[in-house]
């Protein structure tokens, strides 16, 4: 059909009123979206301050494109304060054309330029940023019960709602700088770029918390409507990351090169408690404090799988929750509570707490610990690095399994339960590590340490050496006297006297001070010849293993034992091993002590450097000292190593024939005047009656399947 030059006219008119028509109405509608988006920010403003008590402050905003706003200039600042939270120089976020004509504007794909959060505290408690987590006083409030003490359930629920509902599910920051201030502590947090798209977090930042510097990465994911989370942090430049408050706080150093965390369910239920199930796990995790070791302690692995429960003043870890230590699963069980302050029980006799405040008072405590079969090689390899030195590449077969059992009520402190150790299966060492054990059985290069860790001496153990004392060349009176002394259950024991270390912590606990100790003399000799005399955490434990290790596999026996730490034990300053300690305070052979020489050397293994303070200023042995003789006379009279007249007749006076005599002070007594004897000061009786096995019945969770030692009265020879 041939179009003519009329109807193209009027085709091109019509084109034209259609261009203009759509051009008013795109004018309409720029204008209008600009009114609705101006409206829409003035409901986002007054649903924030509904929400919290804020001024929230909106510059001018204009759209960059069809959907794109951009505003320049947010802040945020306490309605009861001047003092701004938040300020953005520069604010973009996507918003849906539809949802705006609507009347429900949608935003999303948030991003922030140049922004300052800026947290303060000051000295007086008042603070700009709690009006995030606390609730509305205007808001209707359930009824809780706050007698009881806090509830941490309801605590870690509001933290973490309020964590979750104000994190985006889309947001790009970009040099975002968060700092905090308060009488205490100081932070500062650069953050180049942080990243949320689809959940999926990214980003660097560097913080510098308490003058303890880091620059971390973060990776992760986070599903804010459903509470979970999974997110790892790292430590840039193959550096790691420090944690800083425990640094300045107790003094450890703290660091790891990886963190993961993951939240994967969260639970509050009517009774207001607040379950969390989730994982965590650490790589090259560095612990280093010197309470706890000289050295840094490492766990190249580990992680938790938890099922966690927080209520009223309570924490638990549950059912389910497993610990992964490098190549070694463990089960814990942990409950934790405080009684409500009424019902807390406060006594010097009952837990040595004078005030209900105090941080241990009302605390019950109840832990269960199991661990899987473990093949005895992987358990050697799950041990953390520097934590068990004398031990690395120790080699082994057979398997092994630990367990443990806590069970503290301050309000009963006496009721103080315990019992942890391992259980073998076909166990056998078929390397030693680092320290040969099996240097027991030979003669061996012993030096000995001040407490200071400065060597003092070095001498064989052994035949080569003439001071060297075999076991049946020590009179019987000594071996008994010491065995009754420091460890009675010696002979029948696998290396722990479980009732003497339970009793031993609850009077440390009562006292608030290590005030007894509860090593047994299989504990006494690995530590000397074995270990440093550094009192750690870490050197106890790596003395509790390779005891164990001792014992239960039958490396030395008994009396080879006892031979060598009457062989390198101190008996007073620089004096070492019992034929120099016989010979410096008696002139004799080991062989020839008599029984109350020995009873001596006996009390004075504790604390043999001041043996002088056991004697007033006329040479008479102190109050507490003639106590002791008695007692532990009366001991080894009840388990037949003496006979009963010899404990009736045991003196309470030592005559000194070596070079002892010189160093005690013997002033004339004035027979004229009435004196105040030296000794007549209060002593505190030594009550070792359990501790020392006063009765014939075996300690609880003490091995007695070993013979009993001879119950013959000794010879004296």
């Amino acid at each position: 059909m041939r179009v003519t030059s009329a109807t193209k006219k009027k085709i091109g008119l019509g084109l034209g009123v259609l261009a203009l028509l759509l051009l008013i109405g795109l004018g309409i509608f720029l204008a209008k979206r600009q009114q609705l988006l101006d409206y829409a920010l003035l409901q986002v403003k007054a649903k924030v301050e509904r929400k919290f008590p804020v001024v929230l402050t909106l510059g001018p905003a204009r759209f960059t494109d069809l959907n794109t706003v951009q505003l320049e200039g947010v802040s945020l600042t306490p309605a009861a304060s001047t003092d701004t939270l938040l300020r953005a120089q520069v604010v973009r976020a996507s918003l849906s054309v539809r949802s705006l004509f609507a009347g429900r504007p949608v935003f999303s794909n948030l991003e922030i330029d140049s922004a300052r959060l800026t947290a303060r505290k000051t000295r007086s408690g008042e603070d700009n940023y709690s009006f995030l987590y606390k609730k509305k006083k205007t808001q209707p409030a359930v009824p809780r019960d706050t007698t009881k003490g806090t509830n941490y359930g309801l605590l870690a629920n509001q933290l973490l709602e309020a964590t979750f509902d104000n994190i985006p599910e889309e947001a790009d920051f970009q040099h975002f700088l968060v700092t905090y201030e308060s009488p205490r502590h100081r932070a500062r947090l650069t953050m180049p770029r942080l990243a949320i798209e689809d959940g999926d977090i990214s980003g660097q930042l560097t913080a510098v918390i308490d003058s303890v510097e880091n620059r971390m990465g973060v990776e992760g994911h986070i599903d804010a409507g459903d509470y979970e989370v999974d997110a790892r942090v790292f430590g840039l430049d193959k550096r790691p990351v420090v944690l800083p408050y425990v640094q300045s706080r107790y003094g450890a150093r703290v660091q790891f090169d990886t963190v993961r965390v993951s939240l994967s369910e969260k639970d509050l239920s009517g009774d207001d408690e607040l379950l969390l199930k989730g994982t965590a796990s650490a790589a090259n995790f560095i612990v280093n404090h010197p309470k706890l070791s000289d050295s840094d302690v490492r766990f190249p692995r580990g992680g938790i799988d938890f099922v966690m429960k927080l209520g009223q003043a309570s924490f638990a870890l549950e059912k389910g929750t497993r610990v992964l230590l490098n190549k070694m699963e463990l089960f814990p069980e942990l409950t934790m509570r405080r009684l409500p302050v009424p019902e807390r029980v406060i006594g010097k006799d009952i837990n040595g707490l004078t005030n209900r405040n105090q941080l241990l008072a009302g605390v019950q405590v109840k832990l269960n610990v199991e661990s899987s079969e473990t093949k005895a090689n992987d358990f050697f390899a799950s041990l953390p690095e520097g934590m068990f030195e004398s031990l690395e590449g120790t080699q082994a077969e057979g398997t092994v399994q630990y367990h443990l059992m806590a069970d503290l009520n301050m309000n009963q402190l006496d009721s103080l339960k315990f019992d942890s150790g391992l259980r073998a299966t076909k166990f056998r060492i078929t390397r030693f590590g680092r320290e040969n054990l099996n240097q027991l059985n030979e003669e061996f290069l012993h030096t000995a340490y001040n407490d200071k860790g400065d060597t003092v001496k070095t001498f064989l153990v052994g035949p080569s050496n003439p001071e060297y004392t075999p076991y049946n060349q020590v009179s019987d009176y000594l071996k008994y006297a010491i065995m009754t002394a420091e460890d009675p259950r010696f002979m029948t024991h696998r290396g722990f006297m479980e009732k003497a270390f339970v009793k031993s912590a609850i009077q440390n606990l009562k006292e608030r001070r290590f005030a007894r100790g509860g090593s047994t003399i299989s504990m006494q000799l690995v530590k000397n010849v074995f270990l440093t005399r550094k009192k750690t955490l870490v050197r106890k434990a790596e003395e509790a293993l390779i005891v164990w290790i001792i014992e239960n596999t039958r490396l030395a026996t008994k009396e080879r034992m006892l031979e060598v730490y009457l062989n390198i034990i101190e008996w007073g300053p620089k004096i070492y091993g019992v034929h120099e300690a016989a010979e410096f305070y008696f002139a004799k052979e080991p062989r020839n002590l008599n029984l109350s020489e020995s009873l001596f050397l006996a009390s004075i293994v504790p604390r043999p450097k001041y043996y002088r303070n056991g004697f007033n200023q006329y040479g008479e042995m102190r109050v507490s000292g003639r106590y002791f003789h008695r007692l532990i006379a009366q001991l080894m009279a009840r388990k037949g190593y003496i006979s009963q007249s010899e404990y009736e007749n045991v003196g309470t006076s030592v005559n000194f024939q070596g070079p002892a005599r010189q160093y005690i002070v013997r002033a004339t007594r004035d027979t004229v005047r009435t004196t105040v004897a030296a000794d007549s000061s209060q002593y505190e009786p030594l009550n070792l009656i359990d501790l020392l096995g006063g009765d014939t019945a075996p300690d609880a969770g003490v091995n007695t399947n070993q013979p009993a030692p001879p119950t013959t009265p000794p010879t004296g020879n």
